[in-house]
């Protein structure tokens, strides 16, 4: 099946139907690669990269069922829990991930919705890592109108809140949050005036047809979210979907290049799963318009590739880290351009490890 939207997505659209996402994702790979790109150029230097570093300042014991969290309360992880971060704490995070590179950071708190008790120091810290010169972002589960406004008047640039999948996978996958109050915190957020974070996980066994819906619901928002995560499912021991069969990774790449054309404007970023993806796969996926990475130790609870092997691969592909506020490149600082790590075997491992070592 063949398909040209190229011209079409010049401008941004959110009438996008079922069939034409399809049939982006049908199309042959090299097509599609070319498609992607050129609409990448379009709006975007290709050889800047914009870095996060996500921090998780509440870890654990998360109310809801979310298959893939090893957050959740309720399955056995191994997970150590923690409790709010002190504000200390997080600055001293916020200004390594600085120092380091980062023009954003990112936090995350396992939460329903935040709590009356906790909300305040919540304001606290995101107007202590503005002051840093960061650009924030938080996610903290499902927010009121409230909340967001106060969040907005404290300084807060994004907040981040997946759609995870299609609206007919959903409760295949969460069962106590709906996929409306999704959408509803998501508004909440437009309304207050902060920019918003929105993805997707793929891998967790869904179809083809449910990557179709996730990017169709996405795409077809009020306005498109800014920066879009394309999770590639972690599959942590304990939780429901630790045994799940491993997506062909041509598959991801595709779903990034869709992502792509159908949101031209917006940030895809390559983010979970990224440990297991070597060097290869990661160029295939900034080629299918990627520009936008978690950059350091781990995000929230599962490992990212290490920073030298980041900056190697950088460095072999011409990619630059994006400055704050502009779209021109940053220095990078001469002691993280380290040696790279061993090779990986050629283009993808066979099979995705569980992840254990971290968590138990």
């Amino acid at each position: 099946m063949s398909a040209d939207y190229t011209s079409a997505t010049q401008q941004q659209r959110h009438d996008w139907t079922r069939t034409e996402i399809r049939a982006l994702f049908e199309l042959p790979f090299m097509d599609l690669m070319f498609q992607a790109q050129s609409v990448h150029r379009q709006h975007f230097d290709p050889n800047l990269v914009q870095m996060s570093t996500l921090l998780s300042i509440k870890t654990g014991a998360c109310p809801e069922d979310c298959k893939y969290c090893p957050q959740s309360g309720h399955y056995n992880t191994g997970l150590e829990k923690e409790k709010l971060l002190a504000l200390e704490k997080v600055l001293e995070q916020a200004q390594l991930a600085k120092t380091n590179g980062a023009s954003r950071f990112c936090m995350g708190a396992a939460w329903k919705n935040p709590s009356a008790r906790d909300f305040p120091h919540v304001l606290e810290i995101v107007r202590q890592v503005r002051a840093l010169g960061m650009e924030t972002c938080m996610t903290l589960g499902a927010l009121d109108q409230e909340q967001s406004d106060a969040l907005a008047e404290a300084g807060l640039d994004y907040y981040n809140h997946n759609l995870d999948t299609s609206p007919e996978f959903y409760s295949s996958i969460i069962t106590t949050r709906s996929f409306q109050d999704r959408l509803d915190t998501l508004e909440r957020v437009r309304q207050a005036g902060m920019k918003v974070c929105a993805g997707g996980i793929v891998g967790m066994g869904e179809s083809a047809e449910d990557r179709v819906g996730l990017l169709q619901e996405l795409a077809n928002m009020p306005e498109h979210p800014d920066s879009v995560p394309i999770n590639m499912l972690v599959k942590v021991k304990g939780t429901p979907l630790q045994d799940v069969e491993n997506l062909d990774p041509f598959e991801f790449i595709r779903t990034i290049a869709v992502t792509r054309i159908v949101m031209p404007r917006s940030y895809v970023r390559l983010s979970a799963g990224r440990q297991s993806m070597n060097e290869q796969m990661q160029a295939l996926c900034f080629l299918a318009g990627a520009n936008s990475i978690f950059y350091g130790e781990k995000l929230l609870t599962t490992p990212l590739p290490e920073e030298s092997a980041d900056l190697a691969l950088f460095a072999k592909l011409g990619l630059n880290p994006e400055q704050l506020h502009t779209r021109e490149p940053a220095a990078l600082k001469p002691h993280l351009q380290k040696t790279p790590r061993e090779q990986s075997p050629l283009f993808y491992p066979v099979q995705q490890k569980l992840l254990t070592e971290t968590l138990n």
